[in-house]
């Protein structure tokens, strides 16, 4: 008696639900891994969900995918909780918005088509109100389309706009959940990105200072898969809850779970999670890799790097008689150390401009171009005399 009911949030993203490792599939430790957060949500007494984008691991999810959304969301309205999704580059707006109006009902609140607005809803605890804003994946054409007068030349233009045109009563409390590729001042998150990349490969493409969000007091950040904060503590991408490539090996996954105390003041917990098969990077000889007593956790998922001369044939059908799971086998030696001093020109000269471009928008965003941006592409390039008229 007379201790405040605060409000607890707790954030995730990027779950890429029917996603697989290589050839495995990961329905099994998807499953495991949302029981699991679950059980988090009940003995941490969470009262709002949060899901900041990527949902689904393609635009086009298998039944299996969306049956793992559909026990999810089914489990957190059972709990009573508020649960707020977006959508991320990886998710079909219209796919995950389905049924959106008809899930309110049960405090589940999707936001995965930008509209123009910049939508919110109200939760309430012992200390107030909290403002809750869900700003689905967006590009610069998309919100142009809504602003044309506004000046948007990149993403942060893009964020900044819609921002600026959204009333927000900074008095209050405000949380935001966003799937976009948010940075620090003088650097960049050095952790897996969205595609199982390092951000540096990325690039600027979608490059948005932290400092955009200062009116919020947590902001929920989904795109980048590795836990950290940006900038200050309550801007924070939560990661994505399994390892989902190589340069994720070293991640150690958690969920954030936030105390909103009064204005200004946010306890941030961050509650590790266990997967049910952890993955792993095993480099050395093949003879070391085998002896017994360098075999551990046989069934977790390996990315093995071979450093000997010679090149073993059936490499991978040795090691998977000790490491059923071996996700992909590479060498590192000394032929492989001349590969990498190639010049980069020699990768790209037998391949075309549009060839060149597409295959980066695919590498970025997760998807093919569309014609229209085919288009719009060629025309630019065109301009600034990249691709001859006649291409």
């Amino acid at each position: 008696k007379g201790v405040l009911e605060l409000m607890k949030l707790l954030h995730l993203g990027d779950l890429h639900l029917g996603k697989n490792l290589g050839d495995f599939d990961l329905k099994d430790d998807q499953e495991y891994i949302l029981k699991q957060i679950l059980n988090i949500v009940k003995e941490k007494e969470v009262d709002t969900v949060l899901i900041a984008g990527d949902v689904y691991d393609k635009s086009l999810p298998s039944e299996t995918a969306v049956n793992q959304l559909d026990f999810f969301l089914c489990e957190l309205a059972k709990l009573k909780v508020n649960t707020f999704m977006i959508s991320g580059n990886h998710d079909s707006d219209d796919r995950l918005n389905y049924g959106r109006s008809l899930f309110e009902v049960s405090h589940v609140y999707i936001s995965s088509i930008f509209d123009g607005v910049l939508h919110h809803q109200t939760i309430s605890d012992d200390a107030g109100e909290t403002d809750v804003y869900l700003l689905p994946f967006v590009k610069a054409s998309q919100v142009k389309h809504f602003f044309p007068d506004a000046e948007i030349k990149n993403y942060e233009d893009a964020v900044r706009v819609i921002l600026e045109n959204t009333e927000i009563d900074e008095s209050r409390r405000n949380v935001i959940v966003a799937h976009q590729f948010v940075s620090g001042k003088n650097a960049d998150p050095e952790i897996a990105g969205s595609e199982g990349l390092s951000v540096k490969s990325v690039g600027l493409v979608e490059k948005i200072g932290y400092n955009i969000f200062d009116k919020f007091d947590y902001v929920a950040l989904g795109h980048i898969h590795s836990p950290q904060s940006v900038g200050r503590e309550e801007i924070r991408y939560s990661g994505s809850p399994l390892k989902y490539s190589l340069s994720e090996v070293n991640n150690h996954k958690s969920v954030p779970v936030v105390t909103m105390k009064a204005k200004g003041e946010t306890e941030i917990e961050l509650v590790p999670l266990t997967p049910l098969r952890d993955v792993r990077h095993i480099k050395g000889p093949m003879k070391k890799i085998l002896m017994k007593e360098n075999i551990k956790d046989p069934n977790d998922f390996v990315y093995i790097t071979l450093t000997d001369e010679e090149i073993i044939n059936n490499a991978m059908g040795i090691v998977q008689q000790y490491y059923k799971n071996t996700v992909s086998i590479n060498y590192e030696n000394s032929s492989t150390r001349e590969v990498d001093r190639v010049d980069i020109s020699q990768i790209t000269e037998d391949r075309s401009f549009e060839q060149i471009v597409e295959g980066f928008y695919q590498m970025v965003y997760g998807t093919e171009m569309t014609e229209e941006e085919k288009a719009l592409l060629k025309d630019v390039a065109k301009k600034v005399g990249v691709v001859n008229e006649t291409d």
